[in-house]
């Protein structure tokens, strides 16, 4: 859901020789928009590439500079551009340019969330997903290459985008025959990048924006484009022509200390030279397209580019006095109303759409598969057509999932005796929160990657470096969503009113989430609250361990001291396993279920932003894992303006003289999130007095010591002296130990956080995780392996 140009990205060709069949067809056909060769011997070309066959005999010089493009050993780099040209004059002299296209959808939340209800979130969603994955590769015929299995899905609604839209004279006639399936870098997450013939550059960026404004009315899209060099696929943004004034090593060396300069290419932890390697690759060329996207996105007009400004999004009218859709922005033009002859004609609650708010409504219909009521779309007479064969829902690819691995998701319902075809999409937040223990309650996950724009400038060289490492992240991330979704979740029975407002008279099983969406390294969930920091701790996890099973190529060599940067110590971390470079952070809300997703969603990603400060942050003390921030929202009033401020402002407690006390913990580490919910079962299993945890918690704010106190005189009144061996060893000595090893001081329920330097003085900050207990404690079910035949007493009333 974010518009970079590299932590978007998914491997569309496995083929070891795309990239090589990508970069000869560019040469062969030439700078203009007819093809220097036929087609015919291009084709032939593609197809000997292919199958590892003597290409044809007026194409072999072409296809050699790209083997000896691609074949310049690893090590190699130049010290000055005259040695550059001397090793490769042929490459050097090639003036055939090959273009290179970025593009995709921008302002994606602003379009997704506009509307209220999630029939329409899901739709937007879907038409989004829709036009990336199917629509931009169908321009390049993917439907017929075995690596576009959704194209292929979807072969006949494919040519019809080539044939019915693209091939149009009035759109872009000539550019479907300049495009084949190996052009594509990535295509996934909202952007695509790919390769075409240079004539072909602003064609094809204008198709992509032009699709995107056809199919949703409303959605903001952007592309851009580049002509370069073949040797700066290799070496990054090069001269025309060589003279005196020609930047390169050794003029770089030389202005070290210009800020222009220092900015562009100083790296952490590198050394001069070796950053000045690692900014002069492939990678140039993407930042290049990536500035220029950021440029056209905001209206302004491109240098060498005759494109019409897109300072003008598309607008839609609304007179004051005329009936607006649902979202109340734009004039309403239907009503899904139903007849007294045929109920099936409209939607609950008859409402009114625009014709952007239709097409939403309707895809979200069919991603959720819902063949109940689709004859108010028909009855509109809407010529727009959605492609039904090209919407899949991520329930589809989850439920593949399940059947391609090993599993107990099915468990229950099979113990019914139930097929598990009888499971179907939860329709609303409703059905969601109704497998929530206590009922009511949902969740919203919003998971991003960590490190990913420091992982592609260290390592991303070349385009098949893209390929690759797009593949993996965006294998991890879906495959780590669905194992956490398996693992802690399970089908639930509607109870009988959600089950009556279906009109259905079977008993009624739901798969109980939705996936908003999964884009490349980004994740959007609504889950049952119980369960919701189990699912995105897992996430984390499942997707460090998924990568680091792809390879060494992202282990990390660099470990850390779990002492220094975990704060809960109740269960040993194995220190000699191998880090992964690459993690998540993730924002969690839980809240009621009526509560907007608009809101629900802002909240979400201030939290995302906090994990994802916090994991910065700690990759100073060479910890590389994912990060969690939660917040417990009882009630939508319960925060004003933001959640940053909301924290600082009412639960951080300090003043002259006094010692300054956090009253919350979060965001932890991933270890310390698993250790919080160990603790949080603890008191729950123990049936600690929730009388007690409301009044310690309260008691937190008059201050440090008085805390201490109260904490320990509840924990010595409680008769059950199991439940108190079990709040020492699990809360006190895996949480509240002092720092110093030679302390045996007490602090509970107290942890000291930091030490912050006032002048010659040293202040400790003190910081609590009672109150996150306290709010997570409703959601947390007692084990069913426990015994605990009494009930916890205090000895004395309460005072």
């Amino acid at each position: 859901m974010t518009d970079s140009t590299a932590t978007k990205a998914t491997l569309q060709v496995n083929n070891p020789n795309s990239i090589t069949i990508a970069l000869c067809w560019c040469l062969a056909w030439g700078d203009k928009k007819q093809p220097q060769f036929p087609l015919s011997v291009l084709q032939q070309m593609r197809q000997a590439l292919h199958e590892g066959k003597e290409v044809p005999e007026i194409t072999k010089s072409l296809v050699e500079q790209v083997k000896q493009l691609q074949s310049i050993p690893e090590g190699y780099f130049p010290k000055t551009l005259d040695e550059l040209n001397n090793d490769y004059p042929e490459l050097w002299k090639q003036q055939t340019r090959i273009g290179l296209v970025y593009g995709g959808a921008t302002k994606i939340k602003q379009y997704v969330f506009e509307a209220a209800k999630l029939p329409d979130i899901r739709g937007a969603s879907a038409l989004l997903d829709r036009i990336n994955l199917v629509d931009l590769p169908a321009f390049f015929g993917c439907e017929q290459h075995p690596d576009y299995p959704q194209c292929q899905q979807a072969k006949n609604y494919c040519k019809k985008v080539r044939e019915n839209w693209l091939d149009k004279p009035e759109n872009f006639p000539q550019l479907s025959q300049a495009l084949i399936p190996e052009l594509i870098i990535y295509s996934t997450g909202g952007n695509i990048l790919a390769f075409c013939p240079a004539a072909f550059v602003d064609d094809l960026a204008n198709a992509i924006e032009k699709r995107y404004t056809e199919e949703t009315l409303t959605a903001n899209s952007c592309a851009v484009g580049g002509k370069f060099k073949p040797l700066e696929i290799q070496f990054g943004l090069l001269p025309d022509e060589l003279n005196n004034e020609t930047f390169w090593l050794e003029k770089y060396l030389k202005n070290l200390d210009n800020q222009l300069i220092h900015a562009y290419f100083a790296q952490p932890d590198t050394n001069s030279e070796e950053a000045f390697k690692e900014r002069k690759t492939f990678n140039e060329l993407a930042g290049k397209l990536a500035a220029k996207f950021n440029q056209r996105r905001n209206g302004n007009k491109l240098q060498e580019s005759d494109r019409s400004l897109r300072c003008y999004p598309p607008m839609f009218e609304t007179h004051p006095y005329l009936k607006r859709d649902e979202g109340d922005r734009r004039s309403a033009i239907i009503q899904a109303k139903s007849s007294p002859d045929d109920p099936s004609e409209g939607l609950p609650d008859d409402p009114w759409f625009s014709e952007a708010s239709a097409r939403k409504r309707y895809v979200g219909q069919i991603a959720k598969r819902d063949n109940s009521s689709k004859k108010w779309y028909e009855k509109a007479g809407f010529a727009w057509e959605p492609g039904e064969d090209a919407v899949e829902s991520w329930v589809d690819k989850f439920e593949q999932y399940l059947h391609d691995t090993p599993h107990k998701y099915y468990g229950k319902i099979r113990s019914e005796n139930l097929h598990p075809s009888r499971v179907k999409e939860a329709l609303s937040v409703r059905e969601i929160g109704d497998a929530s223990a206590p009922n009511g309650f949902i969740a919203y996950i919003y998971a991003d990657g960590n490190n990913m724009g420091g992982y592609i400038q260290k390592e991303i060289k070349n385009p098949e470096d893209y390929q690759r490492f797009s593949r993996d992240i965006s294998d991890a991330t879906e495959k780590s969503v669905y194992a956490a979704l398996t693992k802690h979740l399970q089908p639930h029975k509607l109870n009988s009113k959600l089950q009556a407002e279906r009109k259905s008279t079977k008993e009624v099983w739901i798969h109980p989430f939705e996936i908003l969406t999964i884009g490349g390294d980004d994740v959007m969930l609504i889950v049952p609250a119980d369960k919701a920091l189990a699912i995105a701790k897992t996430i984390g996890e499942e997707f460090e361990r998924q990568l680091l099973n792809k390879g060494k190529r992202y282990k990390s060599d660099k470990n850390y001291n779990p002492q220094l940067v975990h704060r809960y110590h109740g269960k040993k971390i194995i220190t000699d396993e191998k880090q992964c470079k690459l993690s998540m952070s993730t924002g969690v809300l839980i809240t009621a279920e009526d509560t907007p997703i608009y809101y629900a969603e802002k909240l979400t990603s201030q939290l995302l932003k906090s994990a994802k400060k916090y994991a910065k942050d700690l990759r100073k003390q060479n910890y590389y894992g994912g990060t969690v921030d939660f917040l417990v929202m009882k009630a939508v009033t319960m925060i004003s303006s933001n959640i940053g401020e909301f924290r600082s402002q009412g639960l951080i407690k300090s003043g002259q003289g006094q010692q300054k006390l956090k009253l919350y913990a979060v965001p932890y580490t991933l270890h310390e999130l698993g250790g919080l919910l160990e603790t949080a079962q603890v008191l729950k299993d123990a049936e600690f007095p929730r009388s007690q945890l409301y009044q310690i918690r309260n008691l937190l704010e008059r201050g440090k010591q008085t805390a201490i106190l109260n904490y320990r005189y509840f924990r010595l009144r409680l008769t059950n002296k199991n439940a108190q061996n079990l709040l020492k060893t699990q809360f006190e000595d895996a949480w509240c130990k002092p720092k110093q090893q030679n302390n045996n001081g007490n602090l509970a329920p107290w942890m000291s956080l930091k030490e912050d330097k006032q002048g010659s003085q040293e202040k400790v900050t003190y910081e609590t995780i009672w109150r996150d207990l306290v709010d997570l404690y409703p959601f947390i079910k007692k084990s069913h392996n426990t015994s605990n035949p009494s009930q916890l007493q205090q000895q004395t009333s309460s005072t």
